[in-house]
């Protein structure tokens, strides 16, 4: 009996949709599942300052009405507690049998995966980056073109940073910036010389938001919404191309929470899962499986498929956060601005280790984000924020992921375990890192504000790769050089698992660019056949 399908996608984020666009443009028959979880919190549709200052009922997204707000208290990024992207992250690890220790394990169930709540920003990797990917760097090149051109990327077209960055394809032009960070912008220009000596460059973060309209999707209006939820679907998610792939007559989108895979002789896979829906049990089969479940989830069905138990490396990026007060803006009245990263830097902290981070407007985001980390009693944290903030800006920061050492491993009973931990280096390097930026900042008129400089728990930071590592020749818990997990023909992992490293950039648009190269080395596999 053939199978019913040539290719099941399991994951409907960022891997899924750019692994799918070339199968289903040539013709192949495409089965995607994800685990269908759908928003249920409304969104505000006006400017941020203007709904705080005008809706009765902003607590529903501010708050929430099982008080989502107030949880995930550990984890650094303000996206976990907004209510409406509670079903984003909601019940993950345990739909997918996670357990973790010291580590933050996260993913989504939603269509469009984790991409409806990131923070938008992307990167590609250079050459000496690609050099650890076992296939042609021009392969890599070709796809993170196409990606680019098919998500819209804003960005600058030549500043400090722009090689780092390293864009390639069609770009708009970048989003304009709040009033704080032009002065920060214009005084780097002014001190930049002297900064560069001591390892500390700024310049523009390239982010997936439209700066124009492009059909349904209309530019950024800055409305500082972009925690909560773009209506004018600015910021890219791969819903979006999910709705694309719908036209398609080749291609299905089913909902499955996704328990195992078997290879079955002769038949291709089978895919086996629930329907959260009506709890009835399914079962598909095709003759490839691409994973694109994200890294955890994928890592915990590859591994069960392989009946391998023996621990695997989970990269991550030591993270953290910081509050930078700016003197000359005390006192002037917030205005709309661009919710997401606006300017980003780099400093280089030793030879192998280099901190990427940007800097955000405080517009649209909760004063109890930034209360938390002040070393003062809460009450009086907000009574003092609340004059602040129209002077701040709220910054991130991230390392390596060479330098986390966590470990996941499958139990017997089918679960995955992840223990989480940092190299010893971590909080030298951080450390470091915050000397480094409180210098270079405060000669830009903008002061890290005592204790602020938080760091992060391993997990936290959601940039997770490298489980199944794509080798030139792949042992047992391995992939190849398309992504093909050595000893099961026919089953790829096109997403942050197979990533051989794990670099301090925004790895979203890497994962997307290796999806597309993978699946069309996958097509051709098929053609073959």
């Amino acid at each position: 009996m053939s199978p019913e399908f040539d290719v099941i996608i399991v994951g409907s984020g960022p891997a899924g949709v750019s692994a799918a666009f070339p199968l289903v443009e040539a013709g192949v028959k495409v089965l995607m599942v994800d685990g269908g979880r759908q928003e249920d919190v409304r969104r505000p549709t006006r400017s941020f300052l203007e709904e705080r200052a005008t809706d009765p009922r902003q607590w529903e997204w501010m708050v929430g009405e099982r008080f989502h707000a107030l949880g995930m208290r550990e984890a650094i990024s303000p996206k976990l507690r907004v209510p409406t992207h509670a079903h984003v992250f909601a019940d993950f690890a345990q739909v997918n049998r996670v357990d973790s220790q010291g580590f933050i394990a996260l993913g989504s169930l939603a269509p469009g995966g984790l991409s409806n709540a990131w923070g938008c920003g992307v990167a590609q990797l250079s050459p000496q980056e690609l050099a650890a990917f076992p296939c042609p760097s021009d392969a890599m090149h070709d796809s993170y073109r196409t990606v680019v051109e098919r998500i819209g990327v804003s960005r600058s077209q030549q500043d400090e940073l722009t090689d780092y960055f390293g864009m390639q394809g069609e770009a708009q032009p970048e989003i304009a910036l709040d009033k704080l960070h032009t002065a920060l912008d214009q005084k780097y220009r002014r001190h930049g010389a002297d900064l560069l000596q001591q390892g500390f460059r700024l310049g523009r973060f390239p982010v997936a938001v439209l700066s124009q309209d492009r059909g349904a999707r209309k530019g950024c209006n800055r409305s500082g919404n972009c925690l909560f939820g773009c209506e004018r679907r600015s910021l890219y998610s791969a819903s979006e191309d999910l709705a694309t792939l719908r036209q398609f007559p080749n291609f299905r989108h089913a909902r499955l929470q996704v328990e195992s895979l078997r290879q079955d002789a002769g038949q291709g896979w089978q895919v086996y899962g629930e329907d959260p829906q009506d709890r009835q049990r399914k079962t598909f089969s095709a003759r490839q499986v691409h994973l694109a479940a994200g890294t955890v989830a994928t890592t915990r069905l590859a591994l069960s498929a392989l009946k391998h138990e023996a621990p695997v490396r989970l990269l991550s990026c030591p993270t953290a956060a910081f509050i930078l007060w700016m003197p000359s803006f005390l006192g002037k009245p917030r205005a709309d601005a661009f919710g997401y990263g606006q300017l980003a830097f780099v400093q280089t902290l030793r030879e192998d280790v280099t901190a990427l981070g940007s800097t955000f407007s405080t517009v649209g985001l909760p004063m109890t984000e930034f209360a938390r980390h002040l070393p003062l009693r809460r009450r009086l944290a907000v009574d003092v924020l609340r004059s602040l903030m129209s002077s701040c800006v709220v910054g991130n920061m991230f390392l390596p992921g060479h330098l986390s050492a966590n470990q996941a491993h499958l139990t017997p009973d089918g679960r995955l375990h992840i223990r989480g931990a940092y190299h010893e280096d971590v909080p030298t390097l951080l450390k470091q890192a915050a000397a480094s930026l409180r210098r270079a900042y405060a000669r830009l008129g903008a002061y890290m504000l005592p204790m602020s400089f938080t760091a992060g728990q391993p997990g936290g930071d959601i940039h997770y790769a490298g489980t199944l590592p794509m080798r030139e020749r792949p042992q047992a818990g391995e992939t190849s050089a398309i992504g093909e997990l050595a000893g099961l023909d026919g089953l790829f992992v096109v997403d942050g698992a197979s990533l051989p490293n794990l670099t301090e950039k925004s790895h979203t648009l890497t994962i997307m660019a290796n999806a597309d190269r993978i699946a069309r080395a996958a097509l051709q596999r098929l053609h073959s056949a």
